[in-house]
């Protein structure tokens, strides 16, 4: 075949041959370590939009890895056949060989040369001659044609070389993206003799970049909807806790007997906002409730129920429901839900006049209450969790207190690491420290700054209730 370099400059010598089989030698070297890679990355979570674009982008690496093994290869072994002398029509199963073709058209003769990879990449019968630059856009996908035209015009009339891409349709349902690079072939006075190209299958390659285009485009919607639902969550979060912050003084009306403090402990990586929640509410009767639970899960959804759960909580309670029956009407409520979920919770109401705290629980930590410098977890009274099952019926437990007790409610995931006995058993071991406390504020203070400090999984909520009269 012509030579494609101007006739005015000699050819470039092909480098030694030795040094091109250690640069192939790299690179099937480097193509292992990354297919390793792969297959080592490849694990859970595998439908993860995270997950898949990785993948693609690593069977992106591995076909531009294919491709640069498979040019390096053309480089040491020389020109490939042409259409005078062809080949075998099909290439060994898998090679990349027949990927890469080449061309030259003679625009003094109107005669074309074709490899033999440019007959496979057309699907041409490599007895038939050579499409002429004319007859060459036939190939070519309509839409396509005129950006076709446009760069073997460049190429003949400004001398401009050719660097584009096209698709053919060698079947209608066989589109094949072709990319091509050519420049045109100068006589001794300078003007165009023939344009030379060689036109690469990159069908491959380009559906893999689309893949990792759309994984990643995937991937960043995704990770901008849960920005937004974790937004939303806590605003809805932020909406049903009650409104005060600090420490509050209850009832409002007569004797303050109850010095309360809570708080909302997030966790400390980037999970969505849970159904954490806490409450202390004065009821018309006088007396004070007392509550925190847990819905499982976690999103705008499960923050949604908490909200609706510590309502009907509230509203209830003002009605005059005790704890046990107040369970029972609120597992009626999960059960009944469009979307079913689990629920812990504790109950509880405090009779300021006996000092008396009438409590239920479903499934939850019990209360823990403090006394003379030494702590101990409440006797707990019959419940399961919320929406496990239709028609549970909950116990009640009763607690006489003293001015000066300490009473601490909390979540699941309070002390991290440890949930159950091995927690509570963590929490009582500050009762020394607690006695020494004036404030349910400082005793807040003192739990959260011996578990409330970082590496946190999961959010929690603590309330602490002092008896001051």
């Amino acid at each position: 075949m012509p030579s494609h370099l101007s006739a005015d400059r000699p050819a470039a010598q092909p480098p030694p041959r030795g040094s091109v089989d250690a640069l192939i030698s790299q690179t099937r070297r480097l193509k292992g370590d990354v297919d390793a890679v792969r297959r080592d990355s490849e694990g859970e979570g595998a439908d993860h939009p995270r997950e898949r674009w990785q993948r693609a982008l690593y069977d992106l690496a591995l076909h531009q890895l294919n491709d640069l093994d498979e040019h390096l290869a053309q480089l040491r072994d020389g020109p490939l056949p042409t259409a005078a002398t062809p080949e075998p029509a099909e290439a060994a199963p898998g090679s990349l060989l027949s990927r890469v073709g080449s061309a030259e058209w003679n625009l003094q003769t109107d005669q074309a040369s074709w490899s033999g990879e440019l007959y496979q990449i057309l699907g041409r019968d490599p007895a038939a001659p050579p499409l002429t630059l004319d007859e060459l856009p036939s190939l070519v996908v309509e839409e396509d044609r005129p950006k076709l035209t446009a760069m073997v015009t460049n190429c003949l009339v400004d001398a401009r070389p050719i660097d584009g891409e096209f698709r053919i349709a060698r079947r209608s349902d066989d589109v094949r993206t072709l990319h091509m690079m050519g420049e045109p072939v100068l006589d001794a006075d300078g003007s165009t003799a023939s344009m030379w190209a060689v036109l690469r299958d990159v069908s491959e390659l380009r559906r893999s970049q689309r893949v990792v285009s759309e994984t990643r485009d995937s991937l960043r919607h995704r990770q901008e909807a849960a920005r937004s639902e974790q937004r939303l969550a806590a605003e809805l979060q932020e909406a049903a806790l009650p409104p005060w912050r600090g420490s509050l003084r209850l009832p409002h009306r007569g004797p303050r007997t109850l010095d309360l403090a809570a708080r909302h402990l997030p966790a400390s990586t980037a999970t969505l906002i849970g159904g954490d929640w806490y409450d202390a509410l004065e009821l018309t009767d006088g007396e004070t409730l007392l509550s925190v639970g847990d819905l499982t899960g976690q999103g705008v959804g499960v923050t949604s129920n908490m909200t609706m759960l510590l309502g009907a909580v509230r509203g209830m309670a003002m009605a005059g429901a005790q704890p046990g029956q107040l369970m029972a009407w609120l597992n009626q409520l999960l059960d009944a839900t469009v979307q079913p979920a689990l629920g812990s919770a504790v109950c509880c109401r405090y009779r300021p006049a006996t000092r008396t705290l009438v409590w239920a629980q479903a499934g939850h930590p019990a209360p823990l209450l403090f006394r003379d410098g030494t702590g101990r977890v409440l006797n707990t009274p019959d419940g399961v969790l919320l929406g496990a099952t239709s028609g549970a019926v909950y116990g009640q437990a009763e607690e006489t207190l003293e001015v000066g007790d300490l009473l601490l409610l909390h979540t699941d995931g309070l002390v991290p690491g440890h949930t159950g006995p091995e927690a509570a058993g963590l929490l009582l071991g500050l009762a020394p420290r607690l006695a020494g406390n004036r404030t349910a504020e400082d005793c807040l203070g003192t739990v959260v700054e011996e578990f409330g400090e970082g590496g946190r999984e999961d959010n929690a909520c603590v309330l602490m209730a002092k008896v001051t009269a």
